[in-house]
Parts: structure tokens; C-alpha cells; sequence
């Protein structure tokens, strides 16, 4: 799955994860992981890449981004 996704990702000329993660964390956005998918995974804060500043629920979520423009969720 992960080759057909990279494949599809370069024919519609999307930048790479690595570099699309690089693009976000420099402007200056925040990124977290989901907290239900965190603990439906049995996952911790160090399997994420340094730019992953914390793991919230929905509800922390909502409240740190009001006011703001949310993009993905």
C-alpha cells in the first residue's frame, strides 16, 4: 500500500510525507496526534516525529484552535 501511495503522490506531484511535514512545522502550525487513535494503537508521544508537539483529545483540540483557522481534522 505504501508504494501505491508514494506512486500516486508523485504522479499528482504532491511533495513527499517527509517534506509536506516540513512544510507545515515551518509555518509555524502546530501538529498533534489524536489521542483516541493514540490509545486504540497502544501508542506513546516518542513514536512520533519531533514535530508532533503533544497528544489531545478532540476536545483540547477545539479549545486551542478557537479563533483559529482549523485546516485538517
Amino acid at each position: 500500500m505504501t508504494h501505491v501511495m508514494e506512486k500516486q503522490i508523485a504522479e499528482l506531484d504532491i511533495p513527499s510525507i517527509p517534506e509536506f511535514v516540513e512544510m507545515i512545522a515551518d509555518t509555524g502550525a502546530g501538529m498533534y496526534a489524536c489521542k483516541a487513535s493514540v490509545d486504540l494503537f497502544k501508542m506513546e508521544k516518542s513514536d512520533f516525529i519531533d514535530q508532533v508537539e503533544d497528544i489531545i483529545t478532540v476536545g483540547e483540540f477545539y479549545e486551542q484552535a478557537a479563533g483559529g483557522q482549523i485546516i485538517f481534522t
